[in-house]
């Protein structure tokens, strides 16, 4: 998931200030028409209190006429003339978009900078990320979820095999190997957030168990994992885009084992019912669900006499 970050050397950016419902249809229409590896975008409250912006980066630079028509269509044609193209510096967005994180704590679980290391508590699972060529720090609304569902799933039962698809800077993968001193398996669209992840796991102690590769959805060999070509995992994590969602569900649902809980994140309230409907189909319910800063943690479970309504779990 682009967490709100921009792509891999971003160097245009669209800045937008407006009300929140325009500053979400914006965000809304760009994550739904762009490759999240070329463009992501993400809307935010201003200081003011007031207003609201929607920020989009590009990995090349866009048409500026076609994307203020896409705009238009999802808000109106004052919203779209009053957007700013701007260049970016590729190395300014990091660090910008890191400086002055707080910690981010889910149960044992603290995703730190280097400069927080000495917020770690005994018996604390620490993941350092530091900026990077690659997105996922933990701060963002689908990072968190997904972590407070491990915490959720691992109170109750142990996973044997794990899969984290589109791991990003690997937070997820990290996580869960560290709690459960097991090998995690893990990839990326991105060879850059490939590299990346590896660099970190490598970094937290946890080489040996994640080993990253670059595949779209579980389309290679080390993912779809033993002697039969069919691993079946007990806990998937997807924390992506409502679209990739949707069409990785019959893939995702042919390497889950009969018990397994999928994870998914990197969704607008707007956008659980396409995908729940897409997983239904595949033989999986609602069992829990969070919802963080406006975006929505779905556990998921096969269908089967445990079926139930689902509940919150934060």
């Amino acid at each position: 998931m682009l967490e709100g970050l921009p792509p891999n050397g971003a160097s245009h950016m669209l800045r937008i200030v407006s009300d929140e419902k325009r500053a979400r249809a914006v965000v809304d229409v760009i994550v739904e028409t762009f490759d999240p590896a070329e463009t992501a975008a993400s809307a935010f409250e201003e200081p003011d209190e007031i207003h609201w912006a929607a920020e989009v980066y590009f990995a090349e630079e866009p048409d500026e006429e076609a994307i203020r028509e896409l705009v238009a269509a999802a808000t109106d044609a004052e919203t779209a003339q009053s957007g700013v193209f701007l260049r970016v510096a590729e190395q300014d967005w990091v660090k910008n978009a890191l400086e002055g994180l707080a910690p981010v704590r889910a149960g044992r679980v603290l995703v730190h900078g280097s400069h927080d290391r000495d917020k770690l508590r005994v018996n604390d699972i620490g993941v350092e990320i530091e900026a990077a060529l690659a997105f996922g720090t933990g701060h963002h609304g689908t990072t968190r979820g997904c972590l407070l569902a491990l915490k959720d799933i691992l109170a109750r039962r142990r996973p044997r095999r794990v899969l984290d698809v589109g791991t990003g800077t690997g937070v997820l993968a990290i996580a869960a190997a560290r709690l459960l001193h097991q090998q995690v398996a893990c990839g990326d669209l991105d060879p850059i957030a490939v590299d990346t992840a590896g660099a970190n796991a490598r970094a937290n102690c946890a080489g040996a168990y994640v080993r990253p590769v670059v595949a779209v959805g579980v389309r290679h060999g080390a993912l779809r994992g033993d002697a039969t070509g069919k691993a079946r995992y007990d806990l998937i994590f997807a924390n992506i885009l409502a679209k990739p969602l949707r069409l990785m569900a019959p893939s995702l649902a042919a390497v889950a084992g009969p018990d397994a809980e999928l994870v998914l994140s990197g969704l607008l309230a707007k956008d659980v019912a396409g995908v729940l409907a897409a997983y239904r189909a595949q033989g999986f319910y609602l069992a829990r669900r969070g919802d963080l800063e406006g975006w929505a943690t779905l556990v998921l479970r096969r269908c089967g006499a445990g079926a139930a309504r689902a509940r919150e779990i934060w």
